[in-house]
């Protein structure tokens, strides 16, 4: 049985000295408190006393304060200490040996019945928390999450606080680290996963449902890039880690041009947490081996001999002008278009999980609710009642009627797909749903 270290967490400590601006803010607003501030009723007199002379940039602290907390619950979530995006639940941490290496692994909640585990695997210059917190986080999410069990995974050397790898230390290929997977299926008792990967993770998930279909249900792929790269790109990755810092050189990776050119606040965030949260010498392993990935080797039946392709549901995620754009294109075309949902999010930028959660998570809902998971939700635009903000509509509608089918993949269990069928005028029949939000 594979080795493992537990141990129960409710709290850590504030990673970073410039993080701790909130608890500043914070404690500046209990000094004021306990100064004497007076409090606004509706008994005050009309000409109150004019109040004991006070810093005027207090006011500013607590304003400022208002705002992140503002800004939180109606956006996306920009970390400024993990203890506060942690999410709420009783999560453990595990070290699982897995035959290439230790896995590190968060887990919330136990397998309940023939339901399958919720698996994370995040993209390479992050971790699970940088990754998925503002995800998991968002109240709706919270509402689907608790219905299942919850792991995130840390690709080796990735998670916050690990230990340097050693020199000469030969970090796991993309292919080793999709091998990994079966060992926390089988130490945690999953019976089956839904996949939640962006990135690299996109890509490891893909390649462990291509190994092991019959312990995966279903893959959400964000940003997930197929192919391998050639010599040009490899050069290139090669020059800027030349001539610019680590993290410099892996944000172009997660951000659009644009988020870059306008150095928006996510990005600075990022940018921070990046160099002094993720050990630079385990990421630049990391970085090395995702640019050194092989193509998958998948493609849509009829196009080749003896094709091989996702035998799950499958749902591709990516942002408007993201870097990933081509790559999600060019895997949708080598997917089964009979369970494949293609969705592009506008003004999501390069990280739609971050920047729109709301939206990301209500299409997970829909998601989970093709594959039988989850009860119907019924649309409050039939009952007059108001629109919800994130709702799906058609970006490329060649198709109009759209429906769901039950089947069976592999002969032991059932699973649904949502498609599209074509009722207007002629040509090849597809049943890609492309959806905009």
């Amino acid at each position: 049985m594979a080795g493992m270290k537990e141990q129960q967490f409710t709290e850590e400590k504030p990673l970073l000295p410039e993080q701790r601006g909130v608890d500043s803010d914070m404690q500046d607003k209990g000094e004021e408190a306990s100064s004497g501030l007076p409090c606004p009723t509706s008994n005050a007199p009309l000409n109150p006393p004019s109040p004991p002379s006070r810093p005027t940039h207090r006011w500013h602290v607590i304003a400022r304060h208002w705002l992140r907390q503002t800004r939180r619950r109606t956006s996306g979530l920009i970390p400024e200490t993990f203890d506060q995006l942690m999410p709420v639940g009783d999560w453990k941490e595990h070290d699982v040996e897995t035959p290439y290496g230790m896995l590190h692994v968060v887990i919330r909640g136990a397998p309940k019945g023939n339901k399958p585990a919720i698996l994370t695997y995040h993209d390479v210059g992050l971790n699970h928390k940088l990754c998925f917190n503002s995800f998991f986080s968002n109240e709706d999410m919270q509402e689907i999450t608790k219905h299942f069990v919850v792991c995130h995974v840390d690709a080796p050397g990735q998670q916050i606080g690990a230990s340097q790898m050693p020199q000469g230390y030969q970090y796991p290929t993309m292919d080793q680290l999709a091998s990994m997977l079966p060992t926390v299926v089988q130490h945690f008792g999953f019976k089956s996963i839904v996949g939640i990967g962006v990135g690299a993770g996109a890509y490891i998930l893909a390649k462990f449902a291509l190994i092991f279909p019959d312990l995966v249900e279903g893959l959400v792929l964000l940003n997930i890039d197929p192919n391998g790269k050639g010599w040009i790109d490899w050069a290139a990755t090669k020059l800027s880690g030349l001539t610019s810092a680590l993290p410099d050189t892996v944000l172009p990776h997660l951000f659009s041009q644009e988020e870059l050119m306008n150095n928006t606040e996510l990005v600075q965030s990022y940018r921070q947490q990046i160099n002094n949260t993720v050990n630079q010498f385990n990421l630049q392993l990391f970085w090395n081996m995702y640019n050194s990935r092989r193509d998958l080797e998948m493609n849509r039946s009829g196009s080749v001999i003896n094709a091989k392709t996702l035998k799950c549901p499958a749902m591709l995620v990516v942002g408007d002008n993201a870097p990933a754009e081509e790559g999600v294109v060019e895997c949708n075309s080598k997917l089964d278009p009979t369970n494949t949902t293609f969705l592009k999010m506008s003004d999501s930028g390069g990280l739609p999980q971050l920047t729109q959660p709301g939206k990301l998570t209500e299409a997970f809902k829909y998601f989970l609710q093709g594959m039988g998971y989850i009860a119907y939700v019924k649309d409050r635009r039939l009952s007059g009642g108001p629109v919800p903000s994130a709702s799906m509509t058609r970006l490329a509608r060649s198709r109009t009627a759209s429906l769901t089918s039950a089947g069976s993949i592999d002969g032991s269990r059932s699973r649904a797909c949502t498609h599209s069928d074509s009722t207007e005028g002629v040509g090849p029949i597809t049943h890609t749903m492309e959806v905009s939000c």
